[in-house]
């Protein structure tokens, strides 16, 4: 028996040469998909996707429209093959964009220009860090930031100097952190002498932090000129892991993003509190489908990112649905 499903995109870090392109080879309708992508963006993110180089592919703004498109691909042959209409829809950071396509409420076209936009901007923001944080409780790594910014103020740090903020609520034992170099630097020594680890991660900008305030403001400048739609589906996002269906509501929470906490642990318990028991993860890689399990053991996961996930996955989840309206 099935309950609810929630379709999940990701977001940066699930990246890999080589993603997408079993799709495009064996299926019209992803092919498609990439090639009116391209089109929009102005250049060949397919052929970043399917050749790389890793070093490109990596660098982000390359990684953020790349996944974007791997992921909506993915979504287009999804729902053509026949799969389930999910009760939810979320995506982690970047992937938000890709949940609010899949629920109706952005058109391809302006999610193509904001993603573009989105990824230049935060591959120009200014100097910062990110770490992981394993083994703390988000309140204890909560009291660890406020400890390190109130001693970098002391030593006469400024307030962009000193700041240090949680970033990734991933699930309540990894979170990642995010800010200036020296307060990130602070903040994982006394991460270690809590008992945690702290682990740098590989990017040159404080990402959903404070310091991302002035390239919202950018974001929110293209933003302001595309139309959103009431959603068709209940769209869990980032910013307060609350859903909503209102255009308005998920625009002005949209803008808010790139500046505010992933409330991803949030999002999943929401959806598993309002019914939901299955979760495919619709894009390249499986992270977000590691954090669901985490998160949720009991919860039935899937996750597509090629032609034979895909057609197992929807066999799977029509047979459960079908069992599901017998019972």
């Amino acid at each position: 028996m099935m309950g609810k499903i929630a379709c999940l995109f990701p977001g940066q870090g699930s990246q890999s040469v080589g993603m997408g392109r079993v799709l495009y080879d064996e299926l019209e309708t992803a092919a498609g998909t990439f090639e009116r992508i391209d089109a929009i963006a102005g250049r060949s993110l397919s052929k970043l996707c399917f050749d790389g180089p890793a070093e490109e592919l990596k660098r982000t703004i390359n990684t953020q429209p790349t996944i974007m498109a791997v992921s909506l691909a993915a979504w287009q042959c999804y729902k053509e093959k026949g799969g389930p209409s999910p009760d939810y829809v979320a995506g982690h950071s970047l992937g938000e964009i890709s949940a609010l396509v899949a629920a109706g409420s952005l058109n391809l076209e302006d999610a193509v220009k904001l993603v573009e936009k989105r990824a230049s901007l935060m591959e120009e923001c200014p100097r910062g860090a990110m770490a992981a944080v394993l083994k703390l409780a988000p309140e204890a790594l909560a009291d660890i930031a406020a400890s390190a910014i109130a001693e970098l103020k002391a030593g006469g740090a400024s307030d962009d100097e000193a700041t240090v903020v949680l970033a990734n609520y991933n699930t309540r034992e990894q979170l990642v952190i995010s800010g200036s170099p020296e307060a990130v630097a602070l903040a994982s020594k006394k991460v270690k002498e809590h008992g945690g680890k702290a682990i740098p991660l590989p990017v040159g900008g404080a990402f959903h932090s404070p310091l991302m305030s002035s390239a919202a403001a950018e974001f929110g400048k293209v933003l302001a000129g595309c139309q959103l739609a009431d959603a068709a589906v209940e769209v869990v996002q980032n910013f307060d892991a609350s859903p909503a269906k209102a255009a308005a509501t998920l625009k002005q929470k949209l803008e808010k993003q790139m500046e505010s906490p992933v409330r991803w642990y949030e999002s999943i318990e929401l959806m598993v509190a309002g019914g939901v028991d299955t979760f495919v993860e619709i894009g390249p890689g499986a992270v977000l489908t590691g954090l669901v399990k985490k998160i949720s053991p009991d919860v039935r996961t899937f996750n597509i990112s090629d032609v034979e996930s895909l057609t197992t996955t929807i066999a799977e989840l029509k047979q459960l649905r079908g069992a599901a309206s017998c019972s």
